[in-house]
């Protein structure tokens, strides 16, 4: 009778907050603050572990241990350090960061402890995830066999992606990965989306929000914001927030889509931690830390025996060069990438995909065989185009010369207008293997029309078909 009546009444989330509950407190003091970083001596604590220090006025500012050296406890405050003096309180909470999750977090955004900051009230969590956790065991991990549509006509073309993949897209300032992620966010067919807007300007969060994400894209989509003015430690833990949160919704059986924009960002905050801490620079001025934590991050995502967690990591390449320090190392981890030219980008090309220069590393299992030729047709087009274009624009190219090259100057305008496309039109997949097809001339079967099934390995069993047929 007393079970039934504790059930009726719910009374498990009080139990789990009373055996939850620390009833024993480590408490440390303030010895020294130098602008976010706070040393304190004691208390007894771990790397990772969130403390709180009291101020003299009542309220107190959460800080994060990133550093121990003998009693002194070196930590980054989550926030302004005003108000903190020589002698406060700092208690250890005896546990890392921990992110609340749960359905109520659809439409909703949250910062980098994750409590809602869209100022529509608290969050009411199902359960905590650890902000920091193990990837998945990859003896778990469930093969990749069905595509995302992500309504992106070269991507779903010419790049096929999985669901499960992880993509990163690299581009300069200023050159449309932003408006890439909206287009992939408003468009594709995952369950859910949680968006990492880390480091951005203050003025793009709400138009991302208002303008480019939309009522109806919000509705499924959960963000965690950390602006360029926030503290080190907030850009770093808003990346492990997102991917938190991805993981719950992964654990749940969805189809999750997780977009983190960028990558170079979340690196530079993590280089400042480290140099605050006396780690020395290596290559190109970033900290050991900054390598170490980029695999560790990353191969959260994925695929478990659940769910999929589909990644697209933005990375802001410096100075246009490809083979920076991040960018060579996140293209490393990646199960492919996508590169957006600044050159495309200024002749008013939108999406600025450079397709030669990307690629999916998985299309070739998402996709049927005869749509696995016809792209490769398009592409080895726009190769012969491309590696004679010097010839052709300067008109030293002699037609009937070479019957490839005037075939892949004959169908050039045609890829172009295929490859072009605004931002608030999606294209289905059926639109895009129809487009394929007529720019072809390849009669795609309409099996390949379907979403991959898990029981078909593509391309095994596929007739091929054509034109001719």
């Amino acid at each position: 009778m007393r079970s039934s009546y504790i059930g009726e009444f719910n009374f498990s989330k009080y139990l789990e907050q009373v055996c939850d509950a620390e009833t024993i407190h480590y408490i440390g003091s303030v010895i020294r603050v130098r602008g976010l970083d706070i040393e304190s001596e004691g208390p007894r604590s771990v790397i990772g572990e969130i403390c709180t220090i009291k101020l003299t006025s009542g309220s107190s500012i959460l800080a994060e241990v990133v550093g121990l050296d003998g009693k002194t406890v070196k930590l980054t405050a989550f926030g302004n350090t005003k108000g903190i003096e020589v002698g406060c309180e700092v208690v250890a909470s005896g546990s890392t960061l921990r992110v609340p999750v749960g359905k109520n977090l659809l439409g909703r955004a949250i910062d980098a402890t994750g409590r809602a900051c869209d100022g529509l009230g608290e969050i009411e969590p199902e359960t905590y995830y650890p902000a920091i956790a193990d990837a998945p065991d990859p003896m778990k991990r469930l093969p990749i066999k069905k595509r995302i549509t992500t309504g992106v006509k070269a991507i779903d073309s010419l790049l096929t992606i999985g669901k499960g993949q992880r993509i990163g897209i690299f581009a300069g300032s200023g050159v449309g990965k932003s408006s890439l992620l909206s287009m992939i966010a408003r468009s594709s067919d995952a369950d859910v989306n949680v968006i990492g807007l880390i480091g951005e300007r203050g003025r793009e969060v709400l138009d991302f929000i208002e303008r480019d994400l939309g009522k109806e894209g919000l509705k499924r989509s959960v963000l965690v914001i950390a602006t360029g003015d926030q503290p080190a430690i907030c850009r770093v833990r808003a990346a492990y927030v997102c991917t938190a949160v991805a993981e719950y919704f992964r654990d749940q059986g969805k189809d999750v889509l997780l977009m983190v924009d960028n990558v170079t960002r979340f690196a530079k905050a993590q280089q400042e931690i480290g140099t605050s801490n006396g780690e020395l620079p290596i290559t190109g001025g970033y900290t050991p830390s900054v390598f170490d934590m980029l695999p560790k991050l990353m191969e959260r995502t994925g695929a478990n025996d659940k769910g999929t967690i589909t990644a697209f990591y933005n990375v802001l390449v410096d100075g246009d060069d490809l083979n920076e320090p991040i960018t060579d190392a996140v293209r490393g981890i990646l199960d492919g990438h996508i590169v957006l030219s600044r050159k495309l980008a200024m002749a008013f090309h939108y999406p600025a995909i450079d397709v030669l220069a990307s690629i999916s590393r998985l299309s070739d299992r998402v996709s049927g065989k005869v749509t696995q030729k016809a792209c490769g047709k398009i592409r080895r087009w726009m190769s012969i185009y491309e590696s004679n274009s010097a010839m052709i624009t300067s008109g030293i190219y002699e037609k009937g010369s070479s019957p490839e090259i005037d075939e892949a100057i004959a169908m050039h305008n045609q890829i172009e207008e295929f490859l072009l496309q605004e931002k608030f039109k999606p294209s289905s997949m059926k639109e895009t293997l129809d487009a394929v097809a007529q720019l072809t001339g390849m009669v795609i079967p309409e099996e390949e029309y379907e979403e991959i099934c898990e029981k078909e390995i593509p391309g095994q069993e596929v007739e091929e078909h054509s034109s001719e047929e």
